[in-house]
């Protein structure tokens, strides 16, 4: 079970292995002697040296440079179109660096008219990074340091994500492996600033396990004013607060919340009013993004010449109403379900819907998704057909782009069918992910956190609640309120 929250930091908990737990780790392990022995351990018995996080950090460590040796034809030969398609090494890290004028010394967001479209605390990041890259001008030499300098400190943060991930169930800790070697995060993590709000994401939820809801709050506080997207954590914890009738870790958490966003946010919003208000005009006014369903429905549309394309008023309608709609589903399973779901199940879930949902499906968002399938689901079959769908889809977008950037010959590129062929594979092996999370749910003995004897080590206060309320009472209210007006 969780530890109580007066619990010594070091005691020792029996740890789960991955080779007797994970049946598809269990069959791999006959490889190499079979699975963990019945008689040993782990966890209880002292590893030395090799403990579970430093190994974490050892493998992320070595997937961050392979990461990075990935971009090697761009760091040798230049962050140019369309070879940067071709090679499969674009970020957007040395283009802004470019194109934004942070090469000159521009910082958003502090007065000096140079909107960008990103949250707060990310324009920072990006303009400061800037500061320490030597030389002047926009250079490819100058360019390439901007992007070392940011893969340095994303690196940083990938292993904080990792570490945090693995301490938020300590019995588990080997589940954060899913992050630290990550397919997805070797081929995505350098492509932009996500890995910062992916970090401020998986360290608030560890606080929020451990039972400290209002420094769990501030971090993902943090991360709202970086991607916007960690502020749906907060929907998770609704739905366990209406479930147990436990409020106060959903007030201190959510004020928390709003408090440290405002805090990092007012600053730009007195000196660059403009510039402050540009990311949401510019999340409102863009058009479907490449790899959003939105984005192949049009170009199905326009390869077939049947049917009307969707402009950007539609798809901000239909991109509302059905994340709107996911949402009320969620809602509905989680106070259906028999057992209280778990609050990384219902987190995945309501991430998961505003990607699939969303008007913009970065290559990058995998990451997002991640260290919650970690927690929620740690399976390495599903995980590993997920990710061998992302690689898919990471390789033809780009080349994809390519074709569309270049006017050179057919031969080199990919047409329009096969990259919504690959943009249909990723999504739907996202919602495959939804739909096993869902059966876990519904089916607690297929979930393989409890059968751990776990309840929900992510929970907090959440963690072994009893109901208070459930659809079911929800529905004995209803009537006898029906009843009584009848009456």
């Amino acid at each position: 079970m969780q530890p109580s929250p007066d619990e010594k930091p070091d005691a020792r908990q029996a740890v789960i292995s991955p080779t007797r737990n994970d049946p598809l780790l269990h069959t791999l392990s006959e490889a190499i002697g079979g699975p963990l022995g019945d008689h040993a351990a782990p966890g209880i018995v002292r590893s030395g040296f090799w403990t579970p996080e430093r190994v974490l950090v050892i493998l992320t460590a070595l997937a961050a440079v392979l990461g990075v040796v990935i971009k090697g034809y761009c760091r040798v030969n230049g962050w140019t179109t369309p070879q940067h398609f071709y090679a499969a090494c674009y970020s957007d890290l040395p283009v802004l660096f470019k194109e934004r004028g942070f090469a000159d010394g521009i910082l958003p967001l502090l007065g000096q008219g140079a909107p960008f479209e990103y949250p707060v605390l990310t324009s920072l990041i990006a303009g400061l990074t800037a500061l320490v890259v030597p030389g002047t001008g926009t250079t490819e030499a100058r360019a390439t340091g901007y992007f070392d300098v940011n893969a340095v400190l994303l690196a940083v943060m990938w292993i904080v994500a990792v570490v945090a991930t693995a301490r938020s169930n300590r019995r588990r800790p080997w589940d954060a492996a899913m992050l630290a070697i990550a397919p997805g995060a070797i081929l995505a993590g350098f492509i932009n600033w996500d890995l910062w709000s992916v970090a401020l994401l998986a360290v608030g939820m560890y606080l929020f396990a451990r039972n400290q809801p209002v420094w769990a709050g501030v971090l993902i506080g943090l991360g709202a004013a970086t991607k916007l997207y960690p502020v749906l954590v907060l929907g998770a914890i609704v739905l366990l607060a209406v479930r147990t009738g436990r409020y106060r870790p959903l007030w201190l958490t959510a004020a928390a919340a709003g408090v440290t966003w405002l805090a990092a946010n007012l600053p730009a919003m007195l000196l660059d009013p403009r510039g402050w208000v540009y990311f949401f005009d510019f999340a409102r006014d863009r058009t479907a993004g490449f790899s959003s369903i939105y984005f192949a429905w049009n170009l199905v549309v326009e390869r077939i010449r049947y049917g009307a394309p969707l402009e950007t008023p539609a798809v901000n309608v239909i991109a509302t109403v059905s994340f709107s709609l996911a949402c009320l589903a969620i809602a509905f399973v989680a106070l259906h379900a028999p057992r209280r779901p778990r609050l990384a199940q219902l987190t995945f879930l309501i991430v998961a819907a505003f990607i699939l949902t969303n008007k913009v499906y970065s290559p990058q968002y995998v990451l997002w998704l991640i260290p919650l399938l970690a927690l929620a689901r740690p399976r390495w079959r599903d995980f590993l057909l997920w990710m061998l769908a992302e690689a898919l889809h990471w390789w033809a977008v780009w080349m994809y782009l390519g074709a569309t950037t270049s006017g050179g010959p057919s031969t080199n590129n990919i047409d329009s069918p096969y990259y919504v062929g690959a943009i249909l594979l990723h999504m739907i092996a996202v919602g495959y992910l939804c739909a096993r999370v869902l059966m876990d749910i519904y089916e607690p003995s297929g979930d393989p956190i409890r059968l751990s004897r776990q309840d929900d080590p992510q929970g907090g206060a959440f963690d072994g609640a009893p109901d208070a309320l459930t659809w079911a009472d929800l529905r004995r209210k209803v009537s006898a309120g029906l009843r009584a007006g009848r009456a």
